[in-house]
């Protein structure tokens, strides 16, 4: 019987971690920031059938990065999952923290068990009464949560996109302004989005149960020209 190949568990772990890194780099980037009314998500995305971003429950939104069919089979565990409790409990009793804990404990688990880690990372945004209320989660490839505040970037040159959301980013600013931020910091210096390479969705404060709204072309280019 052959000696399998040790290989120590720390070159182990990161071997993974670069490899699910290289593959969510590998893909465009997406931004979530607070406006007055809301939260508005918006994503580098040309094709108008396989969304990025998606309801999942009346006021909780999710946004994935990566590779799309396992992002998207991560989207619609957490959509049984919380019409599951919704009907066994109370509208009221799903909340983003604790889908966010279920898609930790899933990718911690892929992670460290499967023969490759998910090349995803995950967003799971809710919207409160007030914006002290509103909820940012954004989930790690590796199940680490990161509980944010005002804007989150995933994918793509993260780093960069961040940095450039971070100078422009104003408090309270109305939903033109964010998008024309949001919009500028995906772009960079070196390109130009057109309307047909966004997909925009906002989760607004509209004093109606379901507060998730899709954007369409025709109305980012009357909204922000």
């Amino acid at each position: 019987m052959n000696t399998p190949y040790y290989v120590p568990p720390e070159q182990f772990m990161k071997d993974r971690a670069d490899f699910a890194r290289k593959g969510i780099a590998r893909g465009r980037a997406l931004v979530a920031l607070q406006y007055d009314n809301g939260i508005a998500l918006v994503s580098e995305n040309p094709s108008s059938t396989l969304h990025k971003i998606s309801e999942i429950y009346d006021r909780i939104a999710f946004a994935g990065v990566g590779k799309y069919n396992e992002f998207d089979q991560l989207r619609v565990a957490g959509v049984r999952a919380a019409d599951i409790k919704g009907y066994q409990f109370s509208r009221q009793d799903v909340d983003a923290r604790s889908l966010t804990n279920q898609y930790a404990q899933i990718l911690s688990q892929v992670f460290s068990e499967a023969p490759k880690p998910m090349e995803v990372e995950l967003l799971v945004a809710e919207i409160g009464t007030e914006k002290n209320a509103d909820r940012l989660f954004h989930v790690m490839y590796d199940g680490t949560v990161l509980d944010e505040h005002n804007f989150s970037v995933l994918g793509g040159d993260s780093q960069a996109v961040a940095d450039r959301i971070k100078s422009v980013y104003v408090a309270d600013a109305s939903l033109k302004v964010a998008l024309q931020n949001a919009i500028a910091a995906l772009s960079g210096t070196e390109t130009k989005l057109e309307f047909a390479d966004l997909e925009i969705a906002v989760l607004e404060r509209n004093g109606r149960r379901r507060c998730f709204r899709r954007i369409a072309d025709s109305e980012i280019e009357a909204l922000i020209g």
